[in-house]
């Protein structure tokens, strides 16, 4: 239910990459825009832990299988399916919006695989970036303006959130703490109950039965605040759940067999 699908080889939202340079893009412009296209009939979307005391007032946040989870925004049940963003990419005012999701068309990128450093690229496919007589351009007399040493750093300060990130669920990981999830729904007007399953969640008995100087050095670091946030927000599956189904967006059941004695 909670993957995040790769199957290019690109991140998620991604088509292609190239990296910004003078030479090849001193005349592009970046606009802004009020429809997140690209998060349209995504289901789940990437977060950082500086993330969760935001995001756990909109979404569930959970965790991707695999053996490297990272937390996730569960902003639909099922594949496909986002309930909050429409499908011509429109956003309510008041939603909180990722920054994995913020950051697109832009992201730092390894050129090679060998590669140390880091450099700023875009997805060329998107339309947030060409050759428009608005927006803010990306150079100007030959150095990067303002507007790119911005997005440049929104992208590092959004790398160190990210390796933040992977601390955190190593030390989940490290204590056991993550468990396979399983919801079910049962309503009236299905026809059998439905089981999501496909994602991480962290489990609470194992939580309760750690180390009580453990649990004091994640209070005063903020870890503790973090775990109670992922578990706070996982009240709102219902309403993602109702969402969907009043959106006529949950998946095809086979009928319901006609009660006995009914031809």
């Amino acid at each position: 239910m909670a993957s995040v699908p790769q199957a290019s080889g690109l991140p998620l939202f991604y088509n292609e990459l190239v990296p910004v340079s003078l030479e090849e893009h001193g005349h592009l412009r970046a606009r802004r825009t009020d429809k997140a296209t690209w998060l349209a009939n995504q289901h789940a979307v990437p977060l950082t832990v500086e993330e969760f005391p935001m995001a756990q007032r909109h979404y569930p946040i959970v965790f991707s299988i695999g053996d490297n989870p990272v937390p996730l925004a569960l902003m639909g049940m099922s594949e496909g399916v986002n309930v909050f963003v429409g499908e011509d990419g429109a956003v309510p005012t008041d939603l909180y919006l990722p920054a994995y999701a913020r950051r697109y068309p832009f992201l730092l990128a390894k050129l090679r695989p060998e590669a140390e450093e880091l450099s700023l690229c875009f997805d060329p496919t998107s339309d947030l970036v060409g050759t428009f007589d608005e927006g803010a351009l990306l150079f100007e007399n030959g150095e990067p303006t303002e507007h790119i040493k911005n997005t440049l750093n929104f992208c590092e300060q959004f790398e160190i959130a990210g390796n933040m990130s992977a601390n955190f669920v190593q030390d989940l990981q490290k204590h056991e703490l993550l468990m396979d999830g399983e919801l079910t729904f049962n309503r009236d007007d299905l026809a059998q109950p439905m089981v999501y399953r496909g994602f991480k969640i962290i489990n609470q008995d194992k939580l309760r039965d750690l180390r009580g100087d453990l649990l004091r050095t994640w209070n005063k670091n903020g870890m503790l605040a973090l775990i109670y946030a992922h578990m706070l927000s996982l009240e709102l599956v219902r309403d993602v759940f109702a969402k969907q189904a009043q959106q006529g967006a949950l998946p095809q059941q086979p009928s319901a067999p006609a009660p006995e004695g009914v031809a």
